[in-house]
């Protein structure tokens, strides 16, 4: 039997479709719904899409170090309507209309746990590409001062907890880890301290 890799050889081919038209069919506070019709590269293939606009978005690892020495996350625990449950999370949040990431991440630290810090842009994604426009961007929050208490939306109520990052990681998939968001940031920080690492050494 032949290994895979002699049978899949890769081309890099084209097989981008382009817009025709699109329809706005439900707006929310936090995305737009559309259904978008586009046709393919060769003019062969066409059909109706949905896509979700929405701004993009960011999330915070902010990491200190503990008292025995090694590094902590500061996390939030709050009810997530989407899933129905409490949710251990990362902070963060929508980029305004208007705000850069780096501010955006700077604000909904401040915002959900009283913190100032120095930022480090770990990268951005497509939080899912089959259906979602937006980009989701990951920082490294450290040198973290406490300024304030917190200043919620409405409606949010957030507890504060920190966890060793290595039980962080451990827990992910677990009751109250959830979140798929999460899963992209670790892998962001993982691969950052496997390359480099020098912030988070330094703290």
């Amino acid at each position: 039997m032949k290994n895979l890799e002699d049978i899949f050889h890769f081309e890099g081919r084209d097989y981008s479709w382009s817009v025709t038209g699109e329809e706005k069919m439900l707006s929310t506070p936090i995305f737009s719904l559309y259904s978008v019709s586009e046709v393919n590269h060769d003019g062969k293939k066409s059909g109706d899409f949905v896509r979700i606009k929405s701004l993009d978005w960011v999330l915070v690892l902010p990491v200190f170090k503990g008292r025995d020495g090694k590094p902590r996350f500061v996390l939030t625990s709050q009810f997530r309507h989407g899933s129905g449950k409490m949710a251990i999370e990362f902070p963060g949040g929508l980029v305004d209309e208007g705000e850069s990431a780096m501010d955006a991440a700077r604000r909904e630290l401040k915002e959900e746990t009283g913190l100032s810090a120095k930022f480090f842009h770990l990268g951005a994604v497509n939080p899912n590409a089959a259906f979602m426009s937006n980009t989701q961007n990951f920082f490294i929050a450290y040198d973290l001062k406490l300024e304030s208490g917190q200043s919620l939306d409405e409606n949010e109520e957030i507890e504060l907890l920190t966890l060793p990052v290595d039980e962080t990681v451990e827990k992910m998939g677990s009751e109250g880890f959830g979140n798929g968001v999460m899963m992209m940031a670790l892998g962001y920080y993982l691969r950052y301290m496997e390359k480099d690492g020098s912030i988070i050494r330094g703290l």
